[in-house]
């Protein structure tokens, strides 16, 4: 359980580790100044002892100019303002001074030469103080991706049981895995609470849809199947040719309510039952889909030519295929008049063409152009769900002399 929300962990786990970075680098500096004032001071008692009982003359006043060492004369004689000068080629450091006077300067010289360190030694403290730099530098960078971890990881816990969580196989207990009690009041907990309850209304979704259309399935086929089984008995009966006519057209109308019903429950469930990896042809689907929409164009001069460009195969749900194809042939015979033909279905390696002629201007005040079909057809919006389900492509391309639906996969 966070007390505090992401916001101010994050804050404070950033001020913590600038604070301990602070404490690190102050340290740090503190060491260096000791150790350059204890260094100098060696080297300045090591000299004295090395000409002891004389003690040496390194740190000398003068009132003069003119008693400078002789380097330093010329130097002089420029009157000087008061301050510190080095002189880094003599190893030499001077303070000017103001006397009594006003108008005169007094000199202290204090000769350097064999206290400070050598160039190579030089080198090596460069060196040891890069080491301590880079230690320190990645001393911090743990420590801040320790802290930063600790500080973000209720949001890489709540990253990683959604991440366990099987979408395509979603289950009606996975919410129940998120568990929002234990991310607490802050950000990530309203985050995880809401990522609980959309799961949760998205898991009693599909309970009842799976309870819709188990029931839907049992309803809708059993009038189906009373209905073909009348229509058994009643071609086994004595009827006259009206009434023949009459029985075939509830045959064609129940085999394509049969088949719609099938697809619909088929599209609403969430799995396939394996249907949509078989592989078919493509011509006999096209034949059958003629037959049964020829009594379409009954009474009109069009005529139907398949153009069979090569033996195509699909791989996917061929009843889906079936009733996009019958929707299109529907369509094409539907919105074909008198005259207008013909209807040319192609079959290539891996697209489906179906043409036909556009009415003329008179014919369209008459008998206007439509998009989708009626009745027991299925909509062009349908055909494009199947065919975004089986991974295939729809398209309508219409000219001024024909339109051509075009499905391909």
């Amino acid at each position: 359980m966070y007390r505090r929300s992401l916001r101010k962990r994050v804050a404070c786990a950033f001020a913590i580790c600038v604070a301990v970075l602070s404490v690190l680098w102050g340290f740090a500096f503190l060491a260096a100044i000791r150790l350059s004032e204890d260094r100098v001071l060696v080297h300045q008692l090591q000299r004295a002892a090395q000409s002891y009982p004389a003690m040496p003359a390194n740190l000398r006043a003068y009132d003069e100019a003119a008693d400078l060492p002789e380097s330093l004369r010329e130097w002089a004689q420029t009157n000087p303002d008061e301050g510190l000068y080095e002189f880094e080629a003599k190893e030499l450091h001077v303070a000017v001074l103001a006397t009594d006077n006003g108008q005169r300067r007094a000199f202290v010289v204090f000769d350097v030469a064999g206290i400070e360190a050598a160039s190579s030694e030089d080198w090596w403290w460069l060196l040891l103080i890069s080491a301590v730099v880079g230690t320190l530098g990645v001393i911090g960078f743990g420590l801040g991706i320790v802290v930063m971890r600790r500080a973000v990881a209720p949001v890489l816990q709540l990253a990683k049981v959604v991440a366990a969580i099987d979408l395509e196989h979603l289950s009606a207990e996975d919410y129940k895995r998120i568990g929002s009690d234990r991310f607490g009041a802050d950000e990530v907990g309203v985050l995880a609470e809401t990522i609980e309850k959309t799961l949760e209304r998205i898991s009693a979704f599909i309970a009842r849809e799976r309870y819709f259309t188990d029931s839907a399935s049992h309803e809708l086929r059993t009038p189906i199947t009373v209905i073909t089984g009348a229509l058994e008995l009643l071609e086994h009966s004595e009827l006259s040719a009206s009434d023949m006519k009459a029985l075939d057209r509830v045959r064609r109308a129940t085999l394509d309510m049969k088949t719609t019903i099938e697809m619909f429950l088929c599209l609403a469930r969430e799995a396939d039952d394996g249907w949509y990896d078989e592989q078919f042809f493509v011509l006999p689907l096209v034949n059958k889909a003629i037959e049964q929409q020829r009594y379409l164009l009954h009474r009109k001069l069009v005529a139907v030519e398949i153009d069979e460009v090569a033996t195509a195969e699909v791989c996917g749900h061929p009843q889906a295929f079936a009733i996009a194809v019958n929707n299109l042939v529907r369509n094409a015979f539907e919105h074909s008049l008198d005259g207008h033909g013909p209807i040319t279905i192609r079959i290539k390696q891996h697209e489906l063409l179906v043409t036909n002629q556009r009415s003329s201007d008179a014919d369209d005040r008459r008998t206007p152009a439509r998009t989708e079909s009626h009745g027991y057809g299925l909509g062009l919006g349908i055909v494009q769900r199947l065919c975004e389900r089986n991974g295939w492509s729809f398209s309508l391309l219409a000219d001024e002399a024909h339109v051509i639906a075009r499905l391909s996969w």
